[in-house]
């Protein structure tokens, strides 16, 4: 039984994984034109729900997973700095809010995390800047610094508050339905 349940976990974290490269093909667009790089997409939204669902720690490896197919499939132009990127970036946010939701699960301590991690990600996202983007893709330092109050900010604030309210109306509809046994047991008869 205990086999069972562990990969009926991964079967549903794989539909995850799944679900969020497809975000990331299907929706995405940048929201400010000074740096279109900066590219909105819903991708954290499934990683939040595994990580509501599973915890924290399954939470950080489906960014693990997350990160490296984006890399692969996504945008290999970014190479691996890309992906180390949105490791740090939604494993800061999906940790902190996935620890907050652990204690507690109730939609207060959920609203209250998702604000800590949207937090603790719109900082983290600062030193990761000054460091990959300036080291990794040549930009020079003060043009980093120079988009840091107009873009960098600003672009994951509004990225991490709105795969918040995004996941927070999904939620409890996702996590009804993965609650559910995908795999039905059948017995045999003995013949």
């Amino acid at each position: 039984m205990k086999q069972r349940t562990y990969i009926d976990r991964m079967v549903k974290l794989g539909m995850l994984t799944a679900l969020s490269i497809i975000l990331v093909y299907a929706i995405h667009f940048p929201i400010f034109p000074a740096a279109a790089y900066l590219e909105y997409d819903m991708a954290d939204v499934p990683i939040l729900i595994g990580t509501f669902l599973y915890g924290p720690w399954w939470g950080l490896a489906l960014t693990a997973v997350v990160s490296l197919l984006q890399w692969l499939l996504v945008s290999p132009q970014s190479q691996w700095v890309g992906a180390a990127m949105h490791f740090f970036a939604t494993g800061s946010y999906v940790v902190a809010a996935g620890l907050l939701y652990a204690r507690n699960k109730t939609r207060t301590t959920a609203i209250i995390g998702m604000g800590v991690g949207s937090v603790l990600q719109t900082l983290m996202m600062i030193p990761m800047n000054l460091i990959f983007t300036v080291h990794f893709f040549g930009v020079p330092r003060e043009a980093v610094i120079a988009l840091l109050p107009t873009a960098i900010i600003p672009f994951n604030a509004i990225k991490t508050v709105a795969n918040s309210i995004i996941t927070f109306l999904l939620y409890k509809r996702v996590a009804k339905l993965l609650e559910k046994d995908l795999v039905k047991t059948r017995t045999l008869p003995n013949e």
